[in-house]
């Protein structure tokens, strides 16, 4: 892939070498999903649980191919001047008060690029560096339908009007992968603007893979052990099921606690101990009695066995 042209010729083995290089466990479908969107030039609705590796995604693409990553975080409320732009207005109080700004000076104005401040969606489009970044907007469901028709927007020309300023046009449009835990429902307008791939909680195998490399410096039949224990509490009714997020957190407490690389098997004591690694609601962790505490080392017993 040629520097300055976008991700429009990237190879399927271009594609799963970033993935490799981040050490990213991508399924088929995963692989085929991006390359597409990346091919095409079309946006990437990623859904899924909480934790399955959604806003991973676009991390590794941005570390893979060495380009930035510009990240907008959805909340409730957001608005347009949070997401694209807004004016530095203290600064060009300070240039009036100081006849910098142009009152006197027909050719001088407060409404320049020197007082424009970008927020992620203006920055991601009027980046200049040799590849487009990748524009993260995370947890999309989580802003109000309002935004999601600005969006619409801003995603159908890759373009955004700065009335004092002019037309902003992406040189070439950015890599956009857009997250969403499906807490509300998407509009049609912006679902049919991007490719859709749905995330699944891995199985056991793929996140044992996922931990070993991640976590090289635990133990292999620990973390066999780690990961059979977090498919079997996927089982409860928790209010908050734990994610790959929360598997490698609790993969790396029990590293750090095994400094000399202790092997031995995981013991009640020891999950009971960092739970809180996996479980982030006291409900939840008022769940885990003695009886579950006993299936979940067995669980991780029969992970040891298997290999």
């Amino acid at each position: 892939m040629s520097d300055g042209d976008g991700f429009g010729d990237v190879t399927e083995d271009e594609l799963r070498a970033a993935f490799e290089a981040t050490d990213y466990v991508a399924d088929d479908d995963i692989v085929t999903t991006v390359l597409l969107s990346l091919r095409l030039g079309r946006p990437l609705l990623v859904e899924g649980e909480p934790g399955a590796g959604k806003t991973e995604l676009a991390k590794v693409l941005a570390e893979g191919f060495g380009t930035d990553l510009v990240r907008l975080q959805c909340y409730e409320g957001l608005a347009a001047e949070n997401a694209l732009y807004e004016w530095n207005y203290t600064k060009q109080l300070l240039a009036v008060q100081a006849d910098e700004g142009g009152v006197d000076d027909p050719d001088a104005s407060v409404f320049s690029e020197e007082y424009l401040l970008e927020r992620p969606l203006l920055t991601a489009l009027s980046s200049e560096g040799d590849r487009p970044p990748v524009l993260l907007i995370d947890e999309v469901d989580r802003a109000d339908e309002e935004f999601e028709a600005l969006l619409l927007e801003v995603l159908s020309d890759f373009q955004v009007s700065v009335p004092e300023l002019g037309t902003v046009r992406a040189e070439t449009p950015p890599v956009v992968v857009i997250t969403s835990n499906r807490t509300r429902g998407l509009s049609d307008a912006l679902k049919r603007r991007c490719l859709f791939l749905h995330v699944e909680p891995p199985s056991f195998e793929k996140e044992r893979a996922i931990v070993e490399r991640k976590v090289p410096e635990l133990d292999g039949a620990v973390a066999a052990e780690l990961c059979a224990v977090t498919e079997r509490l996927r089982e409860e009714p928790f209010r908050k099921q734990p994610g790959v997020a929360e598997t490698l957190d609790w993969a790396r407490a029990v590293a750090d606690l095994r400094r000399n690389g202790d092997d031995e098997p995981l013991t009640t004591a020891e999950i009971e101990h960092t739970i809180g690694c996996l479980l982030k609601e006291v409900e939840d962790v008022e769940r885990v009695d003695e009886t579950l505490l006993e299936t979940l080392v067995e669980a991780a017993r029969e992970a040891r066995a298997d290999g």
